[in-house]
């Protein structure tokens, strides 16, 4: 098992734009993930934002409640990189989400965030095709 890198893919039943739309709009990304950026995503910048309940899943709403307005950034840790990749399929948009980087994760804690972060992708998997299939998508 590789515990630098996570990689998930998902089927999505929307087109290829629509789903680039909505991972990479902010506004669009924070809808279904659960955050709210302080601007619009630019190419090699920080990005700061607070975690909002997303708006496509009531009862992950509710998990995230809790958190709502907390600051979504962890600048005292060494940073992962997370990488979207958006192909055409035979039966839907494939979305490949990669996130690695973890040897760089302080090792007290590496085996905890590698964890939550595996299920937390799975389950913004579940968001990102939410979004897509509901008419909250503005797209």
């Amino acid at each position: 098992m590789n515990t630098n890198q996570i990689q998930k893919k998902i089927v999505l039943n929307a087109p290829v734009e629509h789903v680039w739309q909505a991972i990479s709009d902010s506004s669009r990304f924070g809808a279904w993930f659960g955050v709210k950026f302080e601007g619009p995503f630019v190419a090699g910048s920080t990005m700061t934002g607070c975690i909002v309940p997303t708006q496509v899943d009531p009862e992950v709403a509710k998990l995230q409640e809790p958190h709502a307005g907390k600051r979504f950034d962890y600048s005292k840790e060494p940073m992962t990189l997370v990488a979207f990749e958006v192909s055409p399929g035979e039966s839907g948009t494939v979305l490949t989400i990669t996130e690695s980087g973890f040897e760089q994760i302080p090792l007290h804690r590496r085996e905890q965030a590698f964890k939550a972060n595996d299920s937390g992708w799975s389950h913004q998997s579940q968001l990102i095709a939410k979004y897509l299939a509901g008419s909250q998508s503005g797209i």
